[in-house]
């Protein structure tokens, strides 16, 4: 009896401590299940403002972003620009406003007002800049032509009932150089792109010992640059002059002439030489006219009674023996002198 006492209390406790396991397992299990569930309910919510946030902040970003939004134009000069504003709904536009800032000149404004559809320039009084077309359906502006004085910061501003929104330009306008390549006397060649905006680049195809030199900017913002390239002792004929501009590139090639460059005392004796040349031939021709001078003077005054002599004795001698009138003459002249001889005779006799 005892002992079946102790068998049946000791299979009671078994069956007790079993229980209490148990209840405790399927506590323990809930605790955790609940744990876990409000666990992944705190993690959804932490989630949902996050992402809520994010998708706040998201938003923000994106207005904040358009409303500074900042674009670099460059335009080609004597061309036309054309500045768009900000896409938005139109029916919530109340005004838009353009700002311009031009270079070393102050601030103009220029706007458009919806609900009473006019339009005003303020203190603008640039006539190339106007509105693209009518306001209340493009309130674009419009640059034409553009010229060097239009460089400068655009900005649209459109004020509507959701916000404002902004939309600025930085307008460079381009100037293309003028292009030049030429050789020298020194056998260099020289390569300038000249008042050009901005400032070329000069490359030299083949390449050499070369230089370059960007001079000071002139008042309208334009800039020279020249390079001078040269190739030694190479037998370079044809060299090429790349010139990089964002307005446009532009590539010039020559001919050198051969030989090396040219040394000083060879410059001095191709200079002198042809002087010397003209000294001498003017000095040889003034020597001998004075000598023909001389001769002429000579023969002229030796000549001259010979000349004559000559001349008149073969007259004289032909009159004296073809002549027959020239005979009876000097018969009558001969008779003449005897007759004076004659009668003077006596005269010379008496005394």
């Amino acid at each position: 009896m005892p002992c079946t006492w102790i068998t049946s209390d000791l299979q009671l406790r078994l069956i007790l401590t079993l229980f209490f396991v148990a209840e405790c397992l399927s506590a323990g299990m809930e605790g955790t299940k609940t744990s876990n569930n409000s666990m992944q309910q705190l993690d959804n919510g932490n989630h949902s403002s996050v992402s809520t946030t994010s998708s706040t902040e998201r938003k923000q970003s994106t207005v904040t972003l358009y409303a500074e939004v900042k674009t670099s134009l460059s335009v080609l000069v004597d061309t036309k620009a054309v500045l768009t504003c900000p896409p938005v709904l139109w029916p919530s536009v109340l005004v838009v406003t353009w700002e311009i800032v031009l270079r070393d000149k102050p601030p103009c404004f220029g706007a458009y007002r919806r609900d009473t559809n006019q339009t005003t320039r303020g203190n603008c009084t640039d006539k190339r800049i106007t509105w693209a077309s009518r306001p209340d359906e493009n309130p674009a502006l419009q640059v034409d032509p553009v010229a060097i004085t239009h460089d400068g910061n655009y900005t649209c501003q459109i004020v509507t009932s959701d916000g404002n929104f902004h939309h600025e330009y930085h307008l460079q306008v381009l100037v293309p150089p003028e292009v030049t390549l030429i050789q020298t006397e020194k056998g260099t060649a020289v390569c300038k792109a000249a008042a050009g905006k901005p400032a070329a680049q000069i490359s030299w195809t083949p390449e050499g010992d070369c230089d370059t030199e960007q001079g000071p900017y002139w008042g309208d913002s334009t800039v020279t640059v020249q390079s001078t390239c040269r190739w030694g002792s190479r037998h370079v004929l044809n060299v090429s002059c790349s010139v990089s501009h964002l307005a446009g590139n532009k590539s010039l090639s020559i001919q050198l002439s051969q030989g090396a460059e040219i040394p000083a005392h060879l410059k001095n004796l191709y200079i002198t030489a042809p002087i010397f040349i003209i000294l001498i031939v003017v000095g040889s021709i003034w020597l001998l006219k004075i000598s023909g001078c001389r001769k002429c003077k000579l023969k002229k005054t030796e000549h001259t009674p010979v000349v004559q002599e000559d001349e008149m004795e073969p007259y004289a001698s032909y009159t004296e023996k073809n002549n027959p009138l020239y005979d009876i003459t000097n018969r009558v002249k001969t008779s003449q002198v005897l007759q004076s001889e004659v009668d003077a005779s006596p005269e010379v006799t008496l005394l």
